[in-house]
């Protein structure tokens, strides 16, 4: 024991050595004499860690940004960071150079618990340009479009919850988009709220979001700790990765292996995944092997990244409805105009409900719920406006700073729906808002099978309840400085007080009939 203890801290003294050493060599290796991106002036050996706080790292930079200018650079153990604080940057790199910019870098937690198939954090290779063809064919606006009636009526489904278990109200919003995202993807019936599925997806969420933005894992910036024993619990991330792992597998592997067994026994219902294994019959040898991988990564991402993402963004339109009852309101008056109080709002309705698809954007634009994109990294030296961006740096796109720039949004803090709101009544288009779900090739393939969810489910809760401040509805339960959000990689408000009322007896009515009515 106390050799090896002995070791562990001789390869650290030797590793630290190599860092000074590497670092100094790097720093010397600028193209050109050109500089890195302004930053804040980094420490010896750790360089910039302590600038980059673990949790709302979207804030620090932001506050950054108006000392050193929109483009900033850390370093942190040899690695450069770059974050993008405006959306000139972001569509000049991220976008317009994607042939540079669309790789992302090892994360070393990942790679201990073998989470490659994650298509949202796996580097820009064959694989996975295979797994993004799957689900841009399968999800663009066209093929998306076929998903609405099963949305409409899980949207129903959530009214009925809310009305006969209004207590269990955050409980039924995570149900809802996990029941969503496994019947699309996978054509698979969820078995209430204790589904074994529907867990896997939470545990793997959870985990993803907590180890993977810089700062989060130290073992990701020294990626040597991985080899620490697990008799120093304290420094090994064995145990924890070996958990993440199987999460991971159990996500990708069970619900591929339902739909084959649906198809041996004639019961798999239409999905992504069933029209994929038809695809594959007529693949052999190698071309079957890669689109098998490729399948397995992109339906499990689509798994696991659209139900935590999506919860986040109806969570804070609660906060936002809780924070101004004078717009839920007006939203209830564009709602009841265009139904009469006799049906629920449909997807054909969406045209004529400017105001709700205001609503709806600026829940992305106020909080959004990935207020960092997920890190890109570069496949070769750069140099943009004079600054020299590195092969293998990380850079980051802060989709806080862009949405709360004062200039392209005025009051950025202020929840506002009107300012997507046209002098004619109609709805504004704000192309700036893709920025919610990524940047350039590695935007969010799923984000209009999201957007449609978004509409239906807060038109039809809106439609249906009074949404009020604390469990019965009581007024001044909470002041807008107590709502609270997480501050990693999906940002969500935290646990509050809320209540869902019937507007009237009517409303009990349709929500009690939209079932039987078949939505």
């Amino acid at each position: 024991m106390a050799f090896a203890t002995g070791t562990i801290f001789v390869d650290l003294l030797v590793f630290l050595s190599l860092l000074v050493a590497v670092q100094a060599i790097h720093s010397r290796r600028r193209r050109g004499g050109l500089s890195y991106p302004p930053g804040p002036r980094p420490l010896p050996i750790i360089g910039n860690i302590r600038d980059i706080p673990q949790e709302f790292s979207w804030l620090a930079y932001t506050k950054l940004s108006k000392t050193y200018g929109p483009i900033l650079s850390f370093h942190v153990f040899g690695q450069v960071i770059v974050v993008l604080n405006n959306l000139k940057s972001v569509k000049d790199l991220l976008e317009k150079r994607g042939d540079i910019y669309s790789d992302r870098t090892v994360v070393p937690f990942h790679e201990m618990a073998e989470w490659q198939w994650n298509m949202a954090f796996a580097r820009y290779s064959e694989i996975w340009r295979l797994g993004r063809k799957i689900l841009d064919r399968g999800l663009r606006p066209g093929p998306a479009a076929k998903y609405r009636p099963m949305q409409q009526t899980q949207a129903r489904v959530l009214l009925n919850r809310m009305l006969t278990r209004p207590n269990e109200w955050e409980a039924h919003i995570e149900l809802l988009q996990g029941e969503m995202i496994l019947a699309m993807g996978y054509g698979y019936e969820v078995q209430g709220p204790d589904d074994r599925k529907i867990h896997a997806a939470q545990k793997l969420t959870k985990i993803s979001r907590e180890v993977t933005l810089p700062g989060a894992l130290l073992v990701n910036n020294l990626p040597f700790l991985r080899h620490i024993p697990e008799w120093l619990p304290w420094f090994s991330y064995k145990p924890l990765a070996r958990f993440a792992y199987d999460i991971g597998q159990e996500v990708i592997n069970d619900p591929i292996d339902f739909v084959k067994r649906g198809i041996l026994n004639g019961t798999a219902q239409p999905s992504l995944a069933l029209d994929q294994l038809k695809e594959l019959e007529k693949l052999t040898g190698t071309e079957h092997d890669k689109a098998e991988q490729a399948m397995l990564g992109a339906l499990g991402t689509l798994y696991t990244a659209g139900a935590e993402t999506t919860v986040a963004a109806i969570m804070t339109f609660l906060v936002a409805i809780l924070l101004h009852p004078e717009i839920q309101k007006k939203a209830q008056d564009e709602l009841d105009a265009v139904t009469g109080r006799e049906r629920l709002p449909t997807f054909e309705d969406r045209p004529s409900l400017p105001f709700i698809e205001a609503l709806c954007k600026e829940t992305l634009r106020w909080k959004p719920v990935g207020p960092l994109a997920v890190p890109h990294a570069t496949t070769k030296d750069d140099v943009y406006e004079g600054y020299f961006i590195p092969k293998g740096a990380l850079v980051i796109g802060n989709t806080w700073a862009i949405f709360h720039d004062p200039e392209a949004y005025p009051e950025p803090d202020a929840f506002k729906p009107e300012r997507y709101i046209n002098p004619d009544g109609s709805a504004r288009d704000d192309p700036t808002l893709s920025a919610a779900f990524g940047y350039g090739r590695r935007i969010c393939p799923g984000r209009y099978f999201v957007d449609a969810t978004l509409f239906i489910v807060i038109a039809s809760l809106l439609s249906a309840f009074d949404i009020k401040r604390g469990p019965k509805g009581e007024e001044g339960v909470k002041g807008p400085s107590e709502y609270n959000y997480t501050g990693n990689l999906v940002s969500r408000p935290t646990q509050f007080p809320c209540s869902f009322i019937p507007r009237d007896k009517r409303a009990e009515e349709l929500i009690s009939d939209s079932l039987i009515m078949g939505a």
